[in-house]
């Protein structure tokens, strides 16, 4: 038995989570620092150390699975930093600049592209582009804050090495494949919210593109595109061929290796650019976020917190309405859906069923609330390079997330 009863510790240890992200703690730091009081309050002390190294007891599969996701989160990372550093991911976005002939396109697809990596700040990567080609469609400033934002997180959902993905299938036991699929008709309903969104009342303009001028097209996107192509093709086919593989998370971290390398030949990457790239905080943060969340899943496990939650909810509670609930709720509070969604998952496993459809709606959840959380790096830094009234960017964020999110709940309620 702990210091208090596990109900009054998670509220005690979240209420401190959402304290230390607001006052700018990293959220990996932030999370572990969480998942620990909690531990510390409702459980037995001397079985707090226990509790702690079974969630990464390398001699369990479950111990395994968690050292692997988390190496993984740090590939992913390095990799996206290095595609930053190497000048690839210019490449990648002037290749397709110079692919691409439609105004409409290029405010789709190149916010879209940048976001299969998730770099810091990568939001500021598109917004010029956002913003040369919205003047041609006489867009507002909020609008093009609206367009940079929705359409860099519109891939995030179904991107398999983005980290709440590997999250998300490593926490549940759900494979990349299945929670792909699962999420590829919620993505759909959320680009064709944000095409009618942006492109509503949008000014005539020529659709067809000068030429950009910088002799780039489709072997440079190819080159540009490949270590990501590879590593996807890799974690999908990987985890087809291989349960094993994918039950201890090798899957996806060979998918990553397979991707750096990949870099590493096609950029001609140097140890100055791997040591530089090795310098940026935020690849240790995703880092110790998806060890966060693998600590608070064995806490809430061993507290018996899901029991308790349990008794508390009434017989037949709608799941669905839960599945959408806490986890939209907790990444906007938190600005994280990586942290929102390991919470969710931790505290909810024990009180509802998770089937694969719930996880598929706690997930988009997820996704949108931390979307537009006001705690979210990507808009407080967009809006800041567009001078955007943050009242007039929410009129237009706002109806969209309850639209897709109403879209997305009915749809699953439905299979």
């Amino acid at each position: 038995m702990g210091l208090i009863d596990p109900l009054t510790a998670l509220v005690v240890s979240l209420s401190a989570l959402v304290l230390m992200i607001i006052k700018r703690m990293r959220l990996g730091i932030a999370l572990n620092v969480a998942a620990i009081m909690l531990a510390l309050l409702s459980i037995d002390f001397d079985d707090v150390p226990r509790a702690l190294y079974s969630s990464v007891d390398p001699l369990t599969v479950e111990g395994q699975l968690a050292l692997s996701i988390t190496i993984t989160s740090f590939g992913v990372m390095l990799l996206s930093q290095l595609y930053k550093d190497v000048g690839a991911m210019d490449l990648l976005n002037e290749s397709l600049e110079s692919i691409l002939r439609s105004p409409k396109a290029v405010l789709t697809v190149i916010p879209t592209a940048i976001g299969l990596l998730p770099v810091a700040g990568g939001a500021l990567m598109s917004a010029p582009i956002v913003d040369a080609e919205g003047d041609r469609l006489g867009f507002s400033k909020p609008k093009k804050v609206y367009v940079n934002l929705w359409f860099r997180h519109l891939i995030f959902p179904a991107y398999p090495l983005a980290p709440t993905f590997i999250i998300a299938v490593a926490l549940t036991g759900m494979t990349t494949v299945t929670l792909f699929l699962m999420i590829l008709p919620a993505v759909a309903i959320m680009a064709i919210v944000g095409y009618v969104v942006s492109f509503r009342g949008a000014k005539r303009a020529s659709e067809v593109r000068g030429p950009s001028g910088k002799g780039l097209g489709l072997k440079s996107f190819l080159r540009a595109f490949s270590p990501i192509a590879t590593s996807i093709a890799g974690a999908i086919g990987l985890a087809l061929l291989s349960h094993e593989l994918t039950e201890r998370g090798l899957d996806v971290l060979i998918a990553v290796v397979v991707g750096l390398v990949t870099l590493a030949a096609t950029a001609k990457v140097t140890l100055r650019n791997l040591f530089s790239a090795l310098r940026s905080s935020a690849i240790y943060d995703v880092t110790l976020a998806t060890l966060g969340a693998f600590l608070l899943r064995s806490v809430v496990g061993a507290s018996g917190l899901s029991e308790s939650l349990r008794g508390l909810m009434p017989s037949g509670s709608p799941s669905l309405l839960l599945a959408v609930a806490v986890p939209s709720l907790c990444s906007f509070c938190l600005g994280s859906a990586s942290g929102g969604l390991a919470i969710s998952i931790s505290v909810l496993r024990g009180i509802v069923d998770i089937s694969s459809k719930e996880m598929a709606l706690m997930y988009m959840a997820a996704c949108l609330g931390y979307a537009i959380s006001p705690l979210h790096l990507c808009l407080l830094f967009t809006v800041d390079y567009f001078k955007a009234d943050l009242k007039e960017v929410y009129k237009a964020t706002l109806p969209s997330f309850m639209v897709s999110l109403t879209a997305i709940t009915t749809l699953y309620a439905l299979i």
